[in-house]
């Protein structure tokens, strides 16, 4: 793994459609199976299979300027990496929000990490991993004790992240999209990092 030197730094609208430009689609090649044990009883169990026919799972999102039709990101930390070829990643920190599915805790000592992305051409550099500390460190300056991160179990990659990350797996969620139908088959996997 290579690591770039890299410039990490809040960024305001301006620069919005920089953040944007950076994709957070990927393939799908493997799902975390979600086995129930003892009808629940007993826990749930994580099982990573391979699956037939490997997808692009695209988010579609316009990134901070669509955010800021739903939320005022006034308080939100959206940091910018670049290097010397320009834009190569960014996370999102959403202070002060209350965003589903973490609003339901009403902490006010927990933040949501919520996005975070890495240009395809320099993926696996270790970019990532800054910018989780970046995000991390923005979170521990304001006062916030925990960071809460949600994904599925169709993101293998990003949960291996997390985990390497030192994030808990705090809860599975088995039904947490079943109201919407293009993505009810996928869990909700909530992850927690202590600051």
């Amino acid at each position: 793994m290579v690591t770039r030197p890299l410039a990490i730094r809040p960024i305001g609208p301006d620069r919005y459609c920089e953040y944007a430009a950076i994709s957070n689609d990927f393939l799908v090649t493997s799902i975390l199976r979600v086995d129930a044990v003892d009808g629940g009883l007993g826990g749930m169990v994580l099982v990573e299979e391979r699956i037939e026919r490997p997808y692009l799972k695209e988010y579609g999102d316009d990134g901070p300027s669509a955010w800021a039709r739903e939320f005022d990101l006034g308080a939100w930390g959206i940091l910018l990496a670049e290097d010397e070829s320009g834009a190569v990643g960014g996370a999102t920190v959403s202070a002060g929000a209350r965003v589903y599915p973490l609003d339901y805790f009403q902490r006010d000592d927990l933040t949501v990490l919520w996005d975070i992305r890495v240009r395809e051409d320099v993926r696996g550099r270790g970019i990532g991993t800054q910018l989780f500390a970046s995000a991390a460190a923005w979170a521990r300056d304001r006062g916030y004790r925990q960071l809460g991160i949600e994904t599925q179990n169709v993101n293998v990659p990003a949960c291996r992240f997390y985990a390497r990350q030192g994030c808990r797996l705090g809860a599975i969620h088995r039904f947490g999209y079943a109201g919407r139908p293009d993505v009810a088959h996928e869990a909700m996997l909530l992850w927690y990092f202590d600051l």
